[in-house]
């Protein structure tokens, strides 16, 4: 039995929520998208937004054209003022990330994604540079300058990786992130710029950043990197498989950009994990799963401790960078799927939404806080091997002893595990129809919510005994909370049928 103090331990972090990732922000254009991210903010209420494309044909920003045989370029954004506002409609702000390169604009030709965004560097630094204030510049004007310097402002997307940086070009990057923070702070020099949001393995990058900023002064607000567990793709048609390392090793990828920078120009700045999750392929399964709750779980209990956000990517499978998904389950990276089924880990995070801001106790397997009025919420999770080599335990026990006022407990508890709140589950009973229809949509989302149970505990000496048996791959919410009995000194339920049991 662990005894769970009666005063707080200290304040419940919430880099959790302050943002999450998303497709190309051109897909904000979608009803099927706005409607999603609706959802997501009613439930648990991210405040920023992350995703790529701002700056890439399909947005339309850079319009160049020739008149009087001499170019001129056109800065549009019709589309970004579309779906800025759409974001800020729904209580969510952007977190922009500039990139990709406009083909107009581009040294080269080379693209990523199904939807071929451009990842050489601009053959013009000077025509980059103001496309870049004419962005920020816009912003300003159309949102003002007091909102706009609360929005992050990042140099492109894994520039350590040739697949979004033509060559991995780390000079070429240290060149394009110069010109881009400068633009940046012309504009107004409270505005918030950083990087390198680099992907796993390349922390020397973070290194090399820190010396070339201080050696050229250049402005760095914040640093921003990516963090995933998966090994090597293992490909199958419309999907991959991939080995995972212990959800822990999130953590230490959490604690890189601190620990490497203390010494440097950087140290002491924000450190923002622009992406994670387990995999980063957008067609492993493993992100439908009640394994990936589990798995994540203890991440997002303690992730605050490392980085001020950690943005998992993304809330939804209308993402689309290796195409149009092929099935409702695809493995897509969403907290949610393209017909807004809810996953298990969207419940993760619906459930840590409903924590008190007051940190009682955290352990391997648990987290508990308390809300002003009193409650105690208790999310656990059971274990998992992420080795692949056994399915992880049948049953995990976790018994505590909680602060609660004398007379009785009022509990209720939210479960999602391989048979409850998992829609997968009933989508491949149901045969994993393609396309399903109308009525196996709704008994979907139906399957999708936690299962949910109620009772009363006795609450003696200011103490409520919690015992919770978990089940395989669970995560599950426990809301305890004094009860105010009213109930009138008549009501006697032995009496439903009429006859007296005395």
């Amino acid at each position: 039995m662990i005894r769970v103090p009666g005063r707080p331990v200290g304040h419940l972090p919430d880099a959790w929520r302050t943002c999450v990732g998303t497709g190309r922000i051109e897909l904000a254009l979608r009803r099927d998208y706005q409607d999603s991210l609706a959802l997501i903010q009613r439930e648990i209420g991210f405040r920023y937004i992350r995703g790529h494309g701002l700056l890439s044909d399909g947005m339309g920003v850079h319009r160049p054209y020739e008149r009087e045989g001499t170019r001129h370029v056109h800065h549009s954004f019709t589309y970004v003022d579309q779906v800025i506002d759409a974001y800020l409609a729904l209580g969510i702000r952007p977190f922009l990330e500039l990139g990709f390169m406009p083909s107009d604009l581009a040294s080269g030709e080379q693209t990523v994604f199904w939807w071929r965004g451009n990842v050489t560097p601009p053959r013009s630094h000077r025509e980059w540079a103001n496309l870049v204030r004419a962005t920020i510049r816009h912003l300003v004007d159309r949102y003002g300058l007091d909102e706009v310097r609360t929005w992050p402002i990042e140099v492109w997307n894994e520039p350590n990786l040739p697949d979004f940086w033509e060559k991995a070009d780390e000079q070429a990057y240290h060149r394009l992130y110069e010109v881009t923070a400068g633009a940046v702070k012309e504009v107004d020099a409270a505005l918030q710029v950083g990087g390198p949001a680099i992907s796993p393995g390349a922390d020397e990058w973070l290194d090399r950043f820190a010396e070339y900023t201080q050696r050229h002064d250049v402005p760095v607000d914040f640093v921003s990197k990516h963090a995933y567990t998966s090994g090597p793709a293992q490909h199958v048609p419309f999907g991959s498989y991939q080995t995972l390392a212990p959800a822990e090793d999130l953590l230490k990828q959490f604690a890189t950009p601190r620990e490497r920078l203390k010494d440097t120009r950087l140290a002491g700045l924000p450190v923002h994990i622009t992406e994670f999750n387990s995999s980063y392929c957008p067609d492993n399964p493993v992100h439908d799963t009640a394994f990936n709750a589990a798995y994540l779980a203890p991440v997002l209990a303690a992730g605050g401790d490392h980085a001020d956000s950690f943005s998992y990517w993304t809330f939804s499978d209308v993402f689309e960078e290796a195409g149009v998904p092929t099935a409702l389950f695809h493995g897509g990276f969403g907290l949610l799927t393209h017909r807004q089924v809810k996953k298990p880990t969207y419940h993760l995070y619906a459930f840590m939404a409903r924590m008190g801001p007051d940190l009682l106790a955290r352990g391997d397997d648990h987290l508990v806080t308390r809300h002003p009025d009193g409650r105690v919420t208790v999310l656990a999770w059971a274990p998992v091997d992420p080795s692949g080599e056994t399915p992880g335990p049948d049953r995990h026990r976790l018994r505590l002893h909680l602060p609660m006022r004398p007379g009785e407990a009022f509990v209720r508890r939210s479960t999602v595990d391989e048979e409850h709140g998992n829609a997968r589950t009933a989508w491949q009973r149901m045969g994993s129809p393609r396309s399903p229809d109308g009525h196996q949509i709704d008994v979907l989302h139906e399957a999708a919510e936690p299962a949910r149970r109620h009772l009363r505990l006795p609450a003696e000496d200011g103490r409520v005994d919690l015992d919770l048996t978990l089940a395989r791959h669970e995560v599950t919410l426990v809301e305890v909370s004094p009860v105010r009995d009213e109930a009138p000194e008549w009501a006697d339920d032995g009496r439903l049928l009429g006859r007296d049991p005395r």
